[in-house]
Protein backbone atom coordinates (compact mmCIF):
# COMPACT_ATOMS: atom_id res chain seq x y z
CA UNK A 1 0.00 0.00 0.00
CA UNK A 2 1.56 3.41 -1.02
CA UNK A 3 -0.57 5.11 1.64
CA UNK A 4 -2.33 3.67 4.44
CA UNK A 5 -5.75 5.76 4.88
CA UNK A 6 -5.48 4.86 8.80
CA UNK A 7 -2.33 6.84 9.20
CA UNK A 8 -4.10 10.34 8.03
CA UNK A 9 -2.80 12.47 5.68
CA UNK A 10 -2.40 16.05 4.90
CA UNK A 11 -5.99 17.26 5.38
CA UNK A 12 -6.47 16.01 8.87
CA UNK A 13 -3.73 18.85 9.23
CA UNK A 14 -5.77 21.75 7.97
CA UNK A 15 -6.85 23.56 11.37
CA UNK A 16 -4.55 21.85 13.89
CA UNK A 17 -1.66 24.69 15.16
CA UNK A 18 -0.08 22.03 16.13
CA UNK A 19 0.66 20.77 12.75
CA UNK A 20 0.83 23.73 10.82
CA UNK A 21 1.90 27.68 12.05
CA UNK A 22 -0.98 30.09 12.49
CA UNK A 23 0.54 32.30 10.12
CA UNK A 24 -0.31 28.96 7.40
CA UNK A 25 -3.82 28.73 9.34
CA UNK A 26 -4.16 32.24 8.52
CA UNK A 27 -3.64 32.21 5.18
CA UNK A 28 -5.92 29.30 4.29
CA UNK A 29 -8.44 31.28 6.15
CA UNK A 30 -8.02 34.32 4.18
CA UNK A 31 -8.53 32.38 0.74
CA UNK A 32 -11.45 30.21 2.07
CA UNK A 33 -13.53 32.74 3.89
CA UNK A 34 -17.35 34.04 2.40
CA UNK A 35 -16.56 37.40 1.40
CA UNK A 36 -20.78 38.05 1.27
CA UNK A 37 -21.25 36.66 4.41
CA UNK A 38 -17.75 38.45 6.16
CA UNK A 39 -19.24 41.67 5.01
CA UNK A 40 -22.71 41.09 6.31
CA UNK A 41 -21.55 39.51 9.64
CA UNK A 42 -19.18 42.72 10.19
CA UNK A 43 -21.91 44.61 9.19
CA UNK A 44 -24.53 43.02 11.63
CA UNK A 45 -21.61 42.47 14.54
CA UNK A 46 -19.44 46.16 13.89
CA UNK A 47 -20.65 48.27 11.26
CA UNK A 48 -24.36 48.42 12.52
CA UNK A 49 -23.29 48.97 16.56
CA UNK A 50 -20.96 51.44 15.54
CA UNK A 51 -23.42 53.72 13.66
CA UNK A 52 -26.31 53.34 16.39
CA UNK A 53 -23.39 54.08 18.91
CA UNK A 54 -22.15 57.53 17.12
CA UNK A 55 -25.51 58.55 16.21
CA UNK A 56 -27.14 58.12 20.00
CA UNK A 57 -25.35 61.31 21.37
CA UNK A 58 -27.09 62.85 18.55
CA UNK A 59 -30.47 60.87 19.14
CA UNK A 60 -29.92 61.27 22.57
CA UNK A 61 -29.65 65.14 22.75
CA UNK A 62 -32.50 65.76 19.94
CA UNK A 63 -35.28 63.39 22.20
CA UNK A 64 -34.26 65.39 25.47
CA UNK A 65 -34.76 68.44 23.57
CA UNK A 66 -38.35 67.65 22.58
CA UNK A 67 -39.07 65.78 25.93
CA UNK A 68 -38.09 69.17 27.80
CA UNK A 69 -40.75 71.25 25.72
CA UNK A 70 -43.28 68.91 26.11
CA UNK A 71 -43.05 68.55 29.56
CA UNK A 72 -42.74 72.12 30.25
CA UNK A 73 -46.43 72.77 28.06
CA UNK A 74 -47.45 70.26 30.66
CA UNK A 75 -49.07 71.34 34.46
CA UNK A 76 -47.64 69.68 36.90
CA UNK A 77 -49.80 66.66 37.68
CA UNK A 78 -49.14 65.52 33.78
CA UNK A 79 -44.89 66.22 33.89
CA UNK A 80 -45.21 63.42 36.85
CA UNK A 81 -47.50 61.02 34.95
CA UNK A 82 -45.48 61.07 32.07
CA UNK A 83 -42.33 60.61 34.21
CA UNK A 84 -44.09 57.81 36.03
CA UNK A 85 -45.29 56.20 32.54
CA UNK A 86 -41.41 56.72 31.34
CA UNK A 87 -40.09 54.35 34.61
CA UNK A 88 -42.60 51.88 33.92
CA UNK A 89 -41.66 51.23 30.79
CA UNK A 90 -37.75 51.18 31.46
CA UNK A 91 -38.67 48.97 34.17
CA UNK A 92 -40.87 46.23 32.53
CA UNK A 93 -37.85 46.36 29.81
CA UNK A 94 -34.85 46.04 31.57
CA UNK A 95 -34.33 42.80 31.66
CA UNK A 96 -33.80 42.09 27.96
CA UNK A 97 -32.10 45.42 27.49
CA UNK A 98 -29.82 44.35 30.34
CA UNK A 99 -28.80 41.04 28.64
CA UNK A 100 -28.46 42.81 24.71
CA UNK A 101 -25.73 45.55 27.20
CA UNK A 102 -24.01 42.65 29.04
CA UNK A 103 -23.40 40.49 25.63
CA UNK A 104 -22.38 43.62 23.78
CA UNK A 105 -20.59 45.09 26.54
CA UNK A 106 -18.48 41.86 26.88
CA UNK A 107 -18.14 41.10 23.56
CA UNK A 108 -16.58 44.77 22.98
CA UNK A 109 -14.23 43.26 25.57
CA UNK A 110 -13.72 40.15 23.47
CA UNK A 111 -13.08 41.91 20.44
CA UNK A 112 -10.88 44.98 21.33
CA UNK A 113 -9.56 44.92 24.90
CA UNK A 114 -9.54 41.86 25.57
CA UNK A 115 -6.63 40.68 22.88
CA UNK A 116 -5.40 44.01 22.89
CA UNK A 117 -4.51 44.18 26.66
CA UNK A 118 -3.89 40.18 27.05
CA UNK A 119 -1.36 40.40 24.55
CA UNK A 120 0.28 43.32 25.90
CA UNK A 121 0.96 41.69 29.39
CA UNK A 122 2.18 38.57 28.37
CA UNK A 123 4.28 40.30 26.14
CA UNK A 124 5.79 42.07 29.48
CA UNK A 125 5.75 38.91 31.12
CA UNK A 126 7.26 37.09 28.62
CA UNK A 127 10.06 39.73 28.37
CA UNK A 128 10.69 40.39 31.98
CA UNK A 129 10.73 37.03 33.66
CA UNK A 130 13.21 35.49 30.63
CA UNK A 131 15.52 38.61 31.73
CA UNK A 132 14.81 38.53 35.96
CA UNK A 133 12.64 35.40 36.54
CA UNK A 134 15.25 33.09 37.36
CA UNK A 135 16.80 35.32 39.99
CA UNK A 136 12.98 36.13 41.81
CA UNK A 137 11.22 33.96 44.59
CA UNK A 138 8.02 33.27 44.37
CA UNK A 139 6.63 36.12 45.77
CA UNK A 140 9.09 38.31 43.58
CA UNK A 141 7.58 36.68 40.39
CA UNK A 142 3.97 37.62 41.73
CA UNK A 143 5.03 41.21 41.98
CA UNK A 144 5.93 41.35 38.64
CA UNK A 145 3.38 39.89 37.43
CA UNK A 146 1.88 42.69 39.25
CA UNK A 147 3.48 45.34 37.84
CA UNK A 148 3.04 43.92 33.95
CA UNK A 149 -0.28 43.49 34.47
CA UNK A 150 -0.54 47.42 35.43
CA UNK A 151 2.06 48.54 32.26
CA UNK A 152 0.03 46.18 29.55
CA UNK A 153 -3.38 48.64 30.68
CA UNK A 154 -1.15 52.10 31.29
CA UNK A 155 0.46 51.15 27.70
CA UNK A 156 -3.14 50.56 25.66
CA UNK A 157 -5.28 52.81 27.79
CA UNK A 158 -2.23 55.58 25.88
CA UNK A 159 -2.78 54.23 22.86
CA UNK A 160 -6.77 54.80 23.06
CA UNK A 161 -6.37 58.33 24.34
CA UNK A 162 -4.27 59.34 21.29
CA UNK A 163 -7.09 57.57 19.12
CA UNK A 164 -9.59 59.30 20.71
CA UNK A 165 -7.62 62.81 20.44
CA UNK A 166 -7.26 62.87 16.75
CA UNK A 167 -10.95 61.71 15.86
CA UNK A 168 -12.95 64.66 17.99
CA UNK A 169 -12.01 67.66 16.35
CA UNK A 170 -14.63 65.59 13.65
CA UNK A 171 -16.87 64.54 16.66
CA UNK A 172 -20.22 66.10 17.01
CA UNK A 173 -22.28 65.60 20.37
CA UNK A 174 -25.60 67.41 19.96
CA UNK A 175 -28.22 67.90 17.43
CA UNK A 176 -31.98 68.49 16.28
CA UNK A 177 -34.30 66.40 14.45
CA UNK A 178 -33.36 68.23 11.48
CA UNK A 179 -30.11 67.47 11.80
CA UNK A 180 -30.70 63.95 11.51
CA UNK A 181 -32.98 64.12 8.06
CA UNK A 182 -29.44 64.71 6.66
CA UNK A 183 -27.76 61.61 7.36
CA UNK A 184 -25.34 61.70 4.59
CA UNK A 185 -23.84 65.09 6.33
CA UNK A 186 -23.29 62.74 9.96
CA UNK A 187 -21.69 60.17 8.31
CA UNK A 188 -18.61 61.51 9.10
CA UNK A 189 -19.18 62.71 12.35
CA UNK A 190 -21.39 59.51 13.18
CA UNK A 191 -18.25 57.84 12.84
CA UNK A 192 -15.83 60.56 14.62
CA UNK A 193 -18.35 59.89 17.76
CA UNK A 194 -17.96 55.88 17.52
CA UNK A 195 -14.02 56.04 17.40
CA UNK A 196 -14.34 58.34 20.31
CA UNK A 197 -16.77 56.38 22.71
CA UNK A 198 -15.01 53.22 21.98
CA UNK A 199 -11.60 54.50 22.53
CA UNK A 200 -12.84 56.29 25.49
CA UNK A 201 -13.98 52.82 27.19
CA UNK A 202 -10.85 51.25 25.93
CA UNK A 203 -8.57 53.16 27.38
CA UNK A 204 -10.87 53.11 30.74
CA UNK A 205 -11.10 49.38 30.78
CA UNK A 206 -7.33 48.94 29.69
CA UNK A 207 -7.04 50.70 33.04
CA UNK A 208 -9.62 48.39 35.04
CA UNK A 209 -7.98 45.30 33.66
CA UNK A 210 -4.80 46.04 34.98
CA UNK A 211 -5.12 47.44 37.50
CA UNK A 212 -8.03 44.83 38.65
CA UNK A 213 -5.30 41.79 38.05
CA UNK A 214 -2.50 43.58 39.65
CA UNK A 215 -4.44 44.02 42.97
CA UNK A 216 -5.91 40.34 42.52
CA UNK A 217 -4.32 37.45 44.34
CA UNK A 218 -2.07 36.12 42.04
CA UNK A 219 -2.09 32.47 41.01
CA UNK A 220 0.34 30.20 42.81
CA UNK A 221 1.52 26.65 41.98
CA UNK A 222 0.50 23.73 44.05
CA UNK A 223 2.54 19.97 43.61
CA UNK A 224 -0.63 18.94 45.56
CA UNK A 225 -2.10 19.75 48.74
CA UNK A 226 -3.24 17.79 51.64
CA UNK A 227 -4.71 19.49 54.43
CA UNK A 228 -8.06 17.41 55.00
CA UNK A 229 -8.91 17.08 58.78
CA UNK A 230 -9.53 12.42 59.30
CA UNK A 231 -12.83 14.06 60.62
CA UNK A 232 -16.38 14.49 58.50
CA UNK A 233 -17.20 13.26 55.34
CA UNK A 234 -15.46 13.13 52.39
CA UNK A 235 -15.89 12.17 48.49
CA UNK A 236 -14.21 11.14 45.78
CA UNK A 237 -14.16 12.54 42.32
CA UNK A 238 -12.87 11.74 39.22
CA UNK A 239 -12.38 15.16 37.03
CA UNK A 240 -12.03 14.57 33.56
CA UNK A 241 -11.94 17.16 30.36
CA UNK A 242 -11.26 17.58 26.97
CA UNK A 243 -12.36 14.17 25.67
CA UNK A 244 -12.74 15.88 22.23
CA UNK A 245 -14.79 12.27 20.64
CA UNK A 246 -14.56 12.21 16.94
CA UNK A 247 -17.61 10.39 14.86
CA UNK A 248 -14.78 8.14 12.51
CA UNK A 249 -13.09 5.14 14.01
CA UNK A 250 -9.60 6.64 12.52
CA UNK A 251 -10.54 10.52 12.62
CA UNK A 252 -7.93 12.92 13.84
CA UNK A 253 -8.97 15.68 16.40
CA UNK A 254 -8.87 19.32 15.44
CA UNK A 255 -6.74 20.73 16.88
CA UNK A 256 -3.56 17.74 17.22
CA UNK A 257 -4.36 16.61 13.90
CA UNK A 258 -1.66 13.74 12.97
CA UNK A 259 0.35 15.07 15.86
CA UNK A 260 -2.39 13.47 18.47
CA UNK A 261 -4.48 9.97 18.97
CA UNK A 262 -6.39 8.44 16.00
CA UNK A 263 -9.89 7.59 16.47
CA UNK A 264 -11.67 7.38 20.40
CA UNK A 265 -9.54 4.13 21.35
CA UNK A 266 -8.26 6.16 24.52
CA UNK A 267 -11.41 7.15 25.79
CA UNK A 268 -12.65 3.75 25.71
CA UNK A 269 -9.60 2.98 27.81
CA UNK A 270 -9.93 5.20 30.52
CA UNK A 271 -13.50 4.79 31.05
CA UNK A 272 -12.41 1.08 31.81
CA UNK A 273 -9.52 2.26 34.10
CA UNK A 274 -11.95 4.27 36.11
CA UNK A 275 -14.48 1.57 36.26
CA UNK A 276 -11.60 -0.69 37.88
CA UNK A 277 -10.95 2.40 40.41
CA UNK A 278 -14.74 2.61 40.97
CA UNK A 279 -14.72 -1.24 41.44
CA UNK A 280 -11.80 -0.68 44.26
CA UNK A 281 -13.04 2.55 45.57
CA UNK A 282 -16.25 3.89 44.75
CA UNK A 283 -16.48 7.41 42.87
CA UNK A 284 -18.70 9.70 44.52
CA UNK A 285 -18.79 12.14 41.25
CA UNK A 286 -17.38 12.23 37.65
CA UNK A 287 -17.15 15.33 36.22
CA UNK A 288 -16.58 16.15 32.67
CA UNK A 289 -15.68 19.72 32.34
CA UNK A 290 -16.69 20.56 28.36
CA UNK A 291 -15.35 19.59 24.85
CA UNK A 292 -16.76 15.66 25.21
CA UNK A 293 -16.64 16.53 21.19
CA UNK A 294 -14.68 17.47 18.90
CA UNK A 295 -17.08 20.10 16.80
CA UNK A 296 -20.29 18.92 18.45
CA UNK A 297 -21.51 16.80 15.68
CA UNK A 298 -24.38 14.56 16.04
CA UNK A 299 -22.07 11.72 15.19
CA UNK A 300 -19.83 12.53 17.99
CA UNK A 301 -22.10 13.11 20.53
CA UNK A 302 -23.42 9.55 19.79
CA UNK A 303 -19.75 8.03 19.96
CA UNK A 304 -19.81 9.84 23.32
CA UNK A 305 -23.23 8.24 24.61
CA UNK A 306 -22.08 4.83 23.04
CA UNK A 307 -18.88 4.96 25.56
CA UNK A 308 -21.08 5.57 28.51
CA UNK A 309 -23.71 2.97 27.61
CA UNK A 310 -21.01 0.50 28.17
CA UNK A 311 -19.93 1.76 31.79
CA UNK A 312 -23.75 2.55 33.36
CA UNK A 313 -22.22 2.55 36.98
CA UNK A 314 -20.02 5.29 35.79
CA UNK A 315 -22.93 7.26 33.89
CA UNK A 316 -25.05 7.17 36.91
CA UNK A 317 -22.45 9.74 38.53
CA UNK A 318 -21.02 11.75 35.99
CA UNK A 319 -21.94 15.30 35.66
CA UNK A 320 -21.36 17.38 31.72
CA UNK A 321 -21.47 20.86 30.77
CA UNK A 322 -20.69 22.30 27.93
CA UNK A 323 -17.45 23.11 25.64
CA UNK A 324 -16.28 25.69 23.32
CA UNK A 325 -15.65 22.50 20.93
CA UNK A 326 -19.45 21.37 22.00
CA UNK A 327 -21.06 24.23 20.80
CA UNK A 328 -18.88 27.39 19.19
CA UNK A 329 -17.12 24.80 15.97
CA UNK A 330 -18.53 26.16 13.03
CA UNK A 331 -16.64 23.66 10.92
CA UNK A 332 -13.92 20.98 11.79
CA UNK A 333 -11.90 20.87 9.03
CA UNK A 334 -12.18 25.03 8.29
CA UNK A 335 -11.71 27.73 10.38
CA UNK A 336 -12.35 30.26 7.66
CA UNK A 337 -16.12 29.10 7.85
CA UNK A 338 -18.78 31.46 9.83
CA UNK A 339 -22.06 31.46 11.37
CA UNK A 340 -23.98 34.36 10.92
CA UNK A 341 -25.65 35.84 14.09
CA UNK A 342 -28.95 34.54 13.64
CA UNK A 343 -28.24 31.04 11.98
CA UNK A 344 -29.90 27.99 13.01
CA UNK A 345 -26.64 25.78 13.43
CA UNK A 346 -25.16 27.46 16.08
CA UNK A 347 -28.79 26.50 17.97
CA UNK A 348 -28.28 22.96 16.94
CA UNK A 349 -25.33 22.15 18.21
CA UNK A 350 -26.46 23.93 21.77
CA UNK A 351 -29.48 21.58 22.06
CA UNK A 352 -27.19 18.49 21.10
CA UNK A 353 -25.57 19.45 23.89
CA UNK A 354 -28.14 19.95 25.97
CA UNK A 355 -30.00 16.44 24.94
CA UNK A 356 -26.76 14.72 25.74
CA UNK A 357 -26.42 16.18 29.12
CA UNK A 358 -30.51 15.40 29.48
CA UNK A 359 -29.69 12.02 28.89
CA UNK A 360 -26.60 11.95 31.12
CA UNK A 361 -28.12 13.88 34.18
CA UNK A 362 -30.90 14.87 33.41
CA UNK A 363 -33.02 13.80 35.95
CA UNK A 364 -29.80 14.58 39.10
CA UNK A 365 -29.50 18.32 38.58
CA UNK A 366 -31.63 20.90 38.71
CA UNK A 367 -32.13 24.29 37.26
CA UNK A 368 -31.69 27.61 38.93
CA UNK A 369 -35.19 29.62 39.12
CA UNK A 370 -35.29 33.50 39.25
CA UNK A 371 -35.43 33.04 43.26
CA UNK A 372 -31.85 31.82 43.02
CA UNK A 373 -33.43 28.29 44.38
CA UNK A 374 -32.70 25.41 42.91
CA UNK A 375 -35.99 24.05 40.87
CA UNK A 376 -36.84 21.89 38.52
CA UNK A 377 -34.46 19.08 36.92
CA UNK A 378 -33.20 19.80 34.07
CA UNK A 379 -35.56 17.22 32.01
CA UNK A 380 -38.57 18.63 33.70
CA UNK A 381 -37.01 22.37 32.56
CA UNK A 382 -36.56 20.84 28.86
CA UNK A 383 -40.38 18.92 28.82
CA UNK A 384 -42.13 21.96 27.28
CA UNK A 385 -39.61 23.02 24.86
CA UNK A 386 -39.53 18.96 23.20
CA UNK A 387 -41.69 19.31 20.22
CA UNK A 388 -40.06 22.64 19.15
CA UNK A 389 -36.35 20.91 19.71
CA UNK A 390 -37.33 18.14 18.07
CA UNK A 391 -38.59 20.39 15.20
CA UNK A 392 -35.48 22.80 14.85
CA UNK A 393 -33.11 18.73 14.77
CA UNK A 394 -35.40 17.48 12.52
CA UNK A 395 -36.08 20.34 9.80
CA UNK A 396 -34.09 23.31 10.96
CA UNK A 397 -34.94 26.93 10.11
CA UNK A 398 -34.60 30.49 10.90
CA UNK A 399 -37.93 30.77 12.51
CA UNK A 400 -37.59 27.63 14.66
CA UNK A 401 -34.39 28.24 15.86
CA UNK A 402 -35.89 31.76 16.68
CA UNK A 403 -38.17 30.56 19.21
CA UNK A 404 -35.52 28.40 21.45
CA UNK A 405 -32.70 31.74 21.43
CA UNK A 406 -32.46 32.65 25.53
CA UNK A 407 -33.63 28.25 26.02
CA UNK A 408 -29.79 27.39 26.50
CA UNK A 409 -28.65 30.28 28.40
CA UNK A 410 -31.40 30.22 30.99
CA UNK A 411 -30.94 27.05 32.05
CA UNK A 412 -27.36 27.86 33.68
CA UNK A 413 -26.10 27.70 36.06
CA UNK A 414 -27.22 23.73 36.72
CA UNK A 415 -26.78 22.55 40.58
CA UNK A 416 -26.28 18.99 41.92
CA UNK A 417 -27.82 20.05 45.18
CA UNK A 418 -25.84 18.99 47.87
CA UNK A 419 -27.30 14.83 49.45
CA UNK A 420 -27.54 16.90 53.02
CA UNK A 421 -26.61 20.58 54.63
CA UNK A 422 -23.48 19.70 54.97
CA UNK A 423 -23.09 17.73 51.79
CA UNK A 424 -20.95 18.63 48.34
CA UNK A 425 -23.01 20.58 45.65
CA UNK A 426 -21.86 20.65 41.94
CA UNK A 427 -22.12 24.36 40.23
CA UNK A 428 -22.74 23.45 36.47
CA UNK A 429 -21.88 26.82 34.59
CA UNK A 430 -21.74 27.82 30.65
CA UNK A 431 -18.35 29.75 30.56
CA UNK A 432 -18.58 29.54 26.20
CA UNK A 433 -18.96 33.06 24.73
CA UNK A 434 -21.03 34.01 21.88
CA UNK A 435 -19.10 33.74 19.04
CA UNK A 436 -19.47 32.92 15.53
CA UNK A 437 -16.20 32.41 13.41
CA UNK A 438 -14.47 29.24 13.99
CA UNK A 439 -11.20 30.78 14.18
CA UNK A 440 -12.10 32.72 17.24
CA UNK A 441 -14.44 29.99 18.87
CA UNK A 442 -12.47 29.48 22.14
CA UNK A 443 -13.08 32.57 24.03
CA UNK A 444 -14.87 32.20 27.69
CA UNK A 445 -17.31 34.65 29.53
CA UNK A 446 -19.65 33.54 32.96
CA UNK A 447 -22.40 36.18 32.69
CA UNK A 448 -23.35 38.45 35.63
CA UNK A 449 -26.56 36.98 36.04
CA UNK A 450 -25.48 33.41 36.14
CA UNK A 451 -23.48 34.21 38.85
CA UNK A 452 -25.89 35.41 40.67
CA UNK A 453 -27.72 32.77 40.42
CA UNK A 454 -24.91 30.41 41.66
CA UNK A 455 -24.45 32.78 44.35
CA UNK A 456 -28.20 32.78 45.69
CA UNK A 457 -28.19 28.57 44.90
CA UNK A 458 -25.08 28.52 47.08
CA UNK A 459 -26.79 30.55 49.95
CA UNK A 460 -29.55 28.30 50.38
CA UNK A 461 -26.97 25.62 52.00
CA UNK A 462 -24.42 27.76 54.04
CA UNK A 463 -22.80 24.60 55.55
CA UNK A 464 -22.15 23.17 51.80
CA UNK A 465 -18.96 22.21 50.02
CA UNK A 466 -18.82 23.52 46.46
CA UNK A 467 -17.40 22.40 43.16
CA UNK A 468 -17.56 25.41 40.78
CA UNK A 469 -17.39 23.86 37.62
CA UNK A 470 -16.75 25.40 34.15
CA UNK A 471 -15.07 24.92 30.85
CA UNK A 472 -12.65 28.05 30.81
CA UNK A 473 -9.89 28.90 32.97
CA UNK A 474 -10.47 31.90 35.24
CA UNK A 475 -6.53 33.23 35.31
CA UNK A 476 -3.39 32.04 32.79
CA UNK A 477 -1.00 30.35 34.85
CA UNK A 478 2.51 31.47 35.87
CA UNK A 479 4.02 27.89 33.97
CA UNK A 480 7.50 28.43 32.42
CA UNK A 481 7.46 28.63 28.44
CA UNK A 482 9.88 28.92 25.49
CA UNK A 483 7.70 30.47 22.55
CA UNK A 484 6.00 34.11 23.38
CA UNK A 485 2.99 32.07 21.36
CA UNK A 486 2.76 29.54 24.67
CA UNK A 487 1.26 32.70 26.51
CA UNK A 488 -1.42 33.55 24.46
CA UNK A 489 -4.61 31.35 26.17
CA UNK A 490 -7.41 31.95 26.48
CA UNK A 491 -9.03 32.52 29.60
CA UNK A 492 -11.95 34.48 30.70
CA UNK A 493 -12.68 37.43 29.50
CA UNK A 494 -14.11 38.39 32.91
CA UNK A 495 -11.87 36.51 34.91
CA UNK A 496 -10.39 38.47 37.17
CA UNK A 497 -14.03 39.50 38.33
CA UNK A 498 -15.27 36.39 38.66
CA UNK A 499 -12.53 34.87 40.98
CA UNK A 500 -13.40 37.91 43.26
CA UNK A 501 -16.86 37.06 43.50
CA UNK A 502 -15.62 33.22 44.83
CA UNK A 503 -13.88 34.77 47.59
CA UNK A 504 -17.07 34.69 49.71
CA UNK A 505 -16.82 30.93 48.88
CA UNK A 506 -13.61 30.63 48.72
CA UNK A 507 -13.17 28.46 52.16
CA UNK A 508 -16.10 25.93 50.86
CA UNK A 509 -15.46 25.64 47.34
CA UNK A 510 -13.00 25.08 44.75
CA UNK A 511 -12.78 25.89 40.97
CA UNK A 512 -12.45 22.76 38.36
CA UNK A 513 -11.98 23.62 34.39
CA UNK A 514 -10.98 22.01 31.27
CA UNK A 515 -9.76 23.90 28.16
CA UNK A 516 -6.18 24.31 28.66
CA UNK A 517 -5.50 20.52 28.29
CA UNK A 518 -3.26 20.68 31.06
CA UNK A 519 -2.81 19.31 34.57
CA UNK A 520 -2.09 22.44 36.98
CA UNK A 521 -3.47 22.92 40.33
CA UNK A 522 -2.68 25.71 42.41
CA UNK A 523 -4.44 28.76 43.97
CA UNK A 524 -5.76 32.48 43.66
CA UNK A 525 -5.10 33.44 47.41
CA UNK A 526 -7.67 31.32 49.48
CA UNK A 527 -9.40 30.03 46.32
CA UNK A 528 -8.15 26.97 44.90
CA UNK A 529 -8.19 25.29 41.28
CA UNK A 530 -7.76 22.46 39.41
CA UNK A 531 -7.42 22.07 35.87
CA UNK A 532 -7.88 18.47 34.55
CA UNK A 533 -5.69 17.03 31.46
CA UNK A 534 -7.05 15.88 28.38
CA UNK A 535 -6.54 12.18 28.30
CA UNK A 536 -6.82 12.35 24.42
CA UNK A 537 -4.81 15.53 23.25
CA UNK A 538 -0.83 16.34 23.09
CA UNK A 539 -0.08 12.91 22.84
CA UNK A 540 0.16 10.36 20.24
CA UNK A 541 -0.92 6.96 20.17
CA UNK A 542 2.04 5.37 21.82
CA UNK A 543 2.33 8.12 24.64
CA UNK A 544 0.89 8.14 27.75
CA UNK A 545 -1.31 10.59 29.63
CA UNK A 546 -2.61 10.67 33.06
CA UNK A 547 -6.07 11.36 35.01
CA UNK A 548 -6.67 13.43 37.52
CA UNK A 549 -8.68 11.87 41.10
CA UNK A 550 -9.77 14.37 43.34
CA UNK A 551 -10.77 14.13 46.97
CA UNK A 552 -12.47 16.42 49.09
CA UNK A 553 -12.92 16.24 52.93
CA UNK A 554 -14.71 18.54 55.28
CA UNK A 555 -13.30 20.88 56.69
CA UNK A 556 -11.14 21.55 54.34
CA UNK A 557 -9.94 20.35 50.88
CA UNK A 558 -7.63 17.52 49.85
CA UNK A 559 -6.57 16.38 46.11
CA UNK A 560 -4.88 14.48 45.08
CA UNK A 561 -3.81 13.34 41.33
CA UNK A 562 -3.42 9.75 39.64
CA UNK A 563 -1.16 9.12 36.88
CA UNK A 564 -1.61 5.77 35.88
CA UNK A 565 -0.55 5.49 31.85
CA UNK A 566 -3.15 5.73 29.92
CA UNK A 567 -1.98 3.85 26.48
Amino acid sequence: MLVDPRHGDIEDDAASPGQRSLLAIAGSLLVEISLPKLLFAWTVLLLLPAVLLGLAPLLASAWFSTLSERLAALTEIYTVLALVAIIALGWIGWRPLFRIAEISFWSLNALAVQPGYAFGREALRHLTERMWGNKLTLAGRAKLRSANSVGAGIMLATCAVLVAIVAWPASRWTGGWNDLVMLHRLALPTLANAIVLVSAYLAAASLVWGFADASMPQPVDLAGFDTASSEGRSWRVAHLSDLHVIGEQYGFRIESGRSGPRGNGRLGRLLTHLATIHAIDPLDHILVSGDMTDAGRASEWAAFLDAMALHPELAARTILLPGNHDVNIVDRANPARLDLPFSPNKRLRQIRTLSAMTAVQGDRVHVVDVSGKPAATLYQALAPHRDAIVALAARGGLRRAAALRRLFDDLFPMILPPDTDDGLGIAILNSNAETHFSFTNALGLVSLEQTHRFESAAGHFPRARWIVALHHHVVEYPMPVKAFSERIGTALINGSWFVRRLAALADRAIVMHGHRHIDWIGTCGPLKIVSAPSPVMNATDDATTSASLTGTALPSWRMTSVHDPLK
